[in-house]
This record gives C-alpha cells, structure tokens and sequence, in this order.
C-alpha cells in the first residue's frame, strides 16, 4: 500500500507565493510520474503540473512561467512552488504519483487527500 501525504496549502493574497510537498511512503520500488492537479468548485479537477523520473516537466499553460515542479527521489517526495499567485489558483490541489510496488514491480495511480489553496483579491 503506497500514501501520499500533502502539506503546505493554506491562504495567501493575490500576488504571494506558497509551497505544497507532497511525500509517498509505503513499499516503493520506484516512482514513475509525480504531480499536481487542482479542482475549483463547480468545476473538473484539471493537470497543474506533472514530473517523471528523468526530470521532464508538464504544466497547465496558466501555470507556466509562475509555478515550478520539482521533485526529491531520494526522499520520494514532490513539490510545487506557487508564485505570483491570482484568485483564479483558488482550488483543492491534489497529489499524484505512480509508485512502482515491491510485491509487484507494477505501478498503481494513487491519490493524496488534497489541500485547499486559497488566495484572496
């Protein structure tokens, strides 16, 4: 069984700047991709940013240019860096990973348990 683990969500006003990490834990082998994706109410939980092993990077163009991924393999763990925040960031940000399982050298899609960024005008 593979957790994920959010932290760093929180209120900040518009043009500030917060840091989410998100740390996987359990019988790992290895870690494919890692991300962030948001949900606004009423609306679909979209990709914010994604990162696979080797370093390559994929952003939401409204994240480009003001938010960073980046990830610790040692440490199984994946951050996002906000700056230069606007209301619109306002959602529940969402941890994914795809952690290869010991027992089964497959990977599973799992989920954290969000953390809401809110960002006031």
């Amino acid at each position: 069984q593979v957790q994920l683990v959010e932290s760093g969500g929180g209120l900040v006003q518009a043009g500030g700047s917060l840091r989410l990490s998100c740390a996987a834990s359990g019988s790992i082998f290895s870690i494919n991709a890692m991300g962030w994706f948001r949900q606004a109410p009423g609306k679909q939980r979209e990709l914010v940013a994604l990162i696979i092993s080797g370093g390559s990077t994929n952003y939401e163009d409204s994240a480009k240019g003001r938010f960073t991924i980046s990830r610790d393999n040692a440490k199984n763990t994946v951050y996002l860096q906000m700056n230069s925040l606007k209301p619109e960031d306002t959602a529940v940000y969402y941890c994914y990973a795809e952690p290869v399982v010991v027992a089964t050298k497959r990977y599973l899609e799992v989920w954290g348990q969000g953390t809401l960024v809110t960002v006031s005008s």
